[in-house]
């Protein structure tokens, strides 16, 4: 087994800068490959949120000059939050000022109370899509286009006229990009032309294992080796060294801690090497182990210690 293993939070259920900076710079000494975050601006489920949502781009800004090593990026940014011209430039400049280790992470977006709550327009699902297909375009035509030259795009939903496509990321032609979720037609069409990872969230290996097969289909239509894109998927982790430190940590985000063996990476060392096993077995190449209680450090120490070095 050879999977790549990352760290992923959820901020906006209630973390400042400061904590994710304490966490991300843990996952760094921890040997963890990544540290990403999600793209929300309002918390779900019965948590206070305090201190109320951090914006993920400014924040990876700051952690980019605050890291050394460990690769950056969100699951998932929102094509609804930021114009694609606005976007291509903030990921280019965090992709600078990190030497090179940023990732996006895109999607249509699907919170509507967050959109809500921040005076944010939410259209329908298929509006969504269409938008974020010319997102996709715009922001990887920007990034590729030749030195010297300009770029300019005419959608339905955005126009880009003589950009100068500026400024150009460290990474060339781009940073990864990452599109996942369970649509079963244009999701596999977008990731097959546009993506360099394909990302399945939260869902049993079958389901993870028939949405690559998806992406593999798509990708042979175009043409394309499905092998030029990472598959991976992310599931919650709770870690323990007995059964007591599993449901304490169980508690703590609530949750059960059998609902969570059913559902994530949980129970001892060795029953969360075998779960990620078995996404492997699936196809799996990398795996976000999703940590809901940013505070606990020991618990990256746990899985560093005692699932890296048998996975990877």
């Amino acid at each position: 087994m050879s999977v790549d293993l990352r760290i992923f939070v959820e901020p906006q259920q209630g973390a400042s800068y400061a904590t994710q900076l304490a966490i991300a710079r843990h996952t760094e000494e921890c040997g963890f490959s990544a540290f990403f975050r999600s793209d929300h601006y309002l918390k779900m489920g019965d948590v206070s949120g305090l201190p109320g949502p951090t914006d993920s781009w400014v924040t990876l800004a700051g952690l980019a000059r605050e890291t050394s090593t460990v690769r950056l990026g969100t699951l998932v940014t929102s094509a609804t939050f930021r114009h694609p011209g606005v976007l291509a430039i903030s990921v280019a400049q965090v992709d600078e000022m990190s030497g090179g280790r940023v990732e996006l992470g895109i999607g249509t977006g699907w919170y509507e109370r967050e959109h809500q709550a921040y005076g944010l327009e939410f259209p329908d699902t298929r509006t969504r899509f269409d938008r974020f297909e010319e997102q996709l375009a715009i922001i990887s035509g920007m990034w590729s286009a030749i030195d010297g030259d300009t770029y300019s795009y005419n959608g339905d939903h955005y126009q880009v006229l003589d950009s100068p496509a500026l400024p150009k990321p460290t990474q060339r032609p781009g940073p990864p990009i990452i599109i996942g979720g369970h649509g079963t037609k244009r999701t596999p069409q977008l990731a097959a032309k546009y993506a360099d990872e394909f990302n399945v969230g939260f869902s049993r290996e079958d389901v993870v294992k028939a949405q690559f097969d998806r992406v593999r289909e798509a990708c042979a239509a175009i043409d394309r080796s499905p092998d030029d894109i990472i598959r991976s998927n992310a599931l919650v982790v709770c870690c323990g060294r007995g059964e007591p430190e599993v449901a304490r940590r169980a508690r703590a985000i609530g949750r059960d801690a059998d609902e969570l063996r059913e559902n994530g990476i949980a129970g001892s060392p060795q029953e969360c090497v075998e779960a990620i096993g078995r996404y492997a077995a699936a196809g799996s190449q990398r795996v976000y182990l999703q940590v809901l209680d940013m505070t606990d450090l020991d618990h990256l120490d746990l899985v560093a210690a005692e699932v890296l070095p048998h996975v990877t």
